[in-house]
């Protein structure tokens, strides 16, 4: 399914174009995302227009249930393919681990010859991950699209999943959006949490021991394939745990918000909610194996728990206290949970309530 008038943006031409060819990895990506599922012209255009008119309806509906307020007319909607979607997250990723990848470049310089062929390797495994992601996602905000983020509807993905669950389209895209929506008003409702978190990617890129990862970072890479763990623990040392456990925080909180808000509206606008709910659970269990155990290395089942383990404790909290003091969670970076107090809801109650 290909989607027209949508542009996701083109990659950016920065320092991280020396350790990773960004259009070598978008060209990649795109060719094996492939197009997804066959749909006709008018009936393609059809579901760009009904995303975008949800994408909108939602916005109302998030803003009544949570008390966000987020302002008129920033980051825009983007109705995507899988081709768009593999290039905005190039976009993203140049930007965001430019900070690493200066530091990759100061400390180790190359010759041109070798980082020629250095930035063709890395970008065809950049390009390698987009690919397979891109067939995966529904939606995503990307906080760090200059000036305000923006949000990505993968149509093709939604019609691919919504045939394969034998569910109401009309209802699963709306649920859909209003998932995704949330995670847009989050971010422009609290502008300072997009900085927050780039100040998180770069303490980490100021924590690096190139030399380590150069050193035994390949053995513990291999080790975490064998075993249980995943690549990015592998590679990263106690104080990079300690920030990704920081952002890990952050993220179950954001994920967990826009989940209860899915389930806790659904019902009042979605009539098959709860079929789509246990349809969509029951899929997410039934993977194949070489996909969960790329899952596992990725790092994309922690994701998964963080759907969970977010919800429960936004509803935890929502419960004891009611959504307007729930909502000092968005107050600044002092009032996000941590990664203990997401398990433990208690506990940052009586730290910031």
């Amino acid at each position: 399914m290909t989607v027209a008038g949508d542009g996701a943006g083109a990659g950016e031409d920065n320092g991280a174009q020396q350790i990773v060819d960004w259009d070598f990895a978008v060209r990649i990506g795109s060719g094996i995302a492939g197009e997804g599922p066959q749909v006709s012209r008018a009936e393609g255009a059809a579901v760009v227009a009904e995303l975008r008119a949800d994408a909108g309806r939602a916005t109302g509906l998030v803003k009544e249930f949570t008390g966000l307020d987020a302002p008129a007319d920033t980051a825009p909607v983007l109705v995507v393919d899988r081709a768009g979607w593999v290039q905005a997250n190039a976009d993203a990723f140049s930007h965001v681990i430019a900070p690493v990848i200066d530091k990759l470049v100061d400390k180790r310089p190359m010759s041109s010859i070798a980082r020629s062929v250095g930035a063709k390797v890395t970008g065809a495994e950049v390009g390698g991950l987009l690919g397979f992601l891109s067939g995966k996602v529904l939606g995503q905000f990307d906080p760090f699209h200059e000036p305000y983020g923006r949000l990505l509807l993968v149509a093709p993905n939604i019609v691919h999943v919504e045939r394969e669950l034998g569910v109401d389209p009309t209802d699963f895209r709306l649920w859909v959006c209003l998932h995704e929506e949330t995670h847009r008003v989050q971010f422009t409702a609290n502008p300072w949490l997009r900085d927050h978190l780039f100040d998180e990617v770069k303490a980490l890129a100021d924590t690096m021991d190139v030399q380590s990862m150069l050193g035994d970072g390949l053995s513990r890479a291999i080790e975490a394939i064998k075993g249980n763990g995943n690549l990015l623990e592998a590679v990263s040392s106690p104080e990079q745990r300690e920030i990704m456990d920081r952002v890990t925080g952050v993220m179950s909180l954001l994920e967990g918000h826009a989940d209860v808000v899915m389930d806790d509206v659904g019902p009042t606008v979605i009539p098959s909610v709860a079929t789509i709910r246990a349809a969509f659970d029951k899929r997410r269990k039934g993977i194949g194996t070489l996909d969960r155990v790329l899952r596992r290395l990725l790092g994309l089942e922690q994701k998964m728990a963080q759907y969970r383990d977010g919800a429960v404790f936004v509803r935890t909290v929502v419960d004891k206290v009611g959504m307007e003091q729930f909502n000092a969670v968005f107050t600044g970076p002092e009032t996000l949970p941590s990664k203990d107090e997401i398990h433990h809801p208690e506990r940052w109650i009586a730290r910031v309530l």
